[in-house]
Parts: C-alpha cells; structure tokens; sequence
C-alpha cells in the first residue's frame, strides 16, 4: 500500500501498481513456463534462457509457441508484430503478451 496526502490534508491509501505489475509480470512467465513444459515439451532454466541461442526454438518451434501463446492468452500476434528479440526468453515473452493484452483492454 501506498499512502498519499490528498489537497484537503487527509491521507488516501492505493495499491502500489509497480508491486502489482511486478507480480503480473511473475505470472505470466511461469505461466509460459508452463506452456513451454506442457504443450512444447520444452524444460526452459530460466526466465532468462535465450530461446534461440540454446536451440530451444527452431522455426517450427517458433511458429508453435505463437500458436500455443495465441491460444492460451487469446492475444493476436500479426505478422508485423513479430520481433524476434520480444521471443528471444520467457522474460521478453511475457514482457510481449503483457503489451497484447494492454493494447486489447483498452480497444
């Protein structure tokens, strides 16, 4: 919680949305963790493992994960959409469908 002193003097509490984002962000990465393990059959280290410097995704394996991340979070990922360092860990992955499902709460 965050206090704050409103213009009349009074305190008001909020929140704290960096906790929150932080911890949003702690659950889209292992539930893309858990992507990874269940549907890609994938054990990844790290939040930080670079996907494609291990060879853990290859172009058929990427094209899957874009799928599966599809699927599991009903986001769009368009053609032009597609950076390759937003999928290069499970880290930048999460940042990625963070971003989605912002830019889709507000349309």
């Amino acid at each position: 919680m965050v206090a704050s002193t409103t213009v009349c003097g009074s305190t008001s509490w909020r929140r704290s949305t960096r906790k929150s984002e932080m911890q949003g962000a702690t659950d889209l990465q292992g539930r893309i963790t858990r992507l990874f393990a269940d549907r890609l059959n994938l054990e990844i280290p790290s939040a930080e493992t670079d996907l494609f410097e291990t060879g853990a995704l290859d172009s058929m394996g990427f094209v899957e994960l874009l799928a599966q991340l599809e699927r599991e979070f009903r986001v769009e990922v368009a053609l032009g959409d597609i950076e390759m360092d937003n999928f290069r860990s499970i880290a930048r992955i999460a940042d990625f469908v963070a971003a989605r499902l912002r830019v889709q709460e507000t349309a």
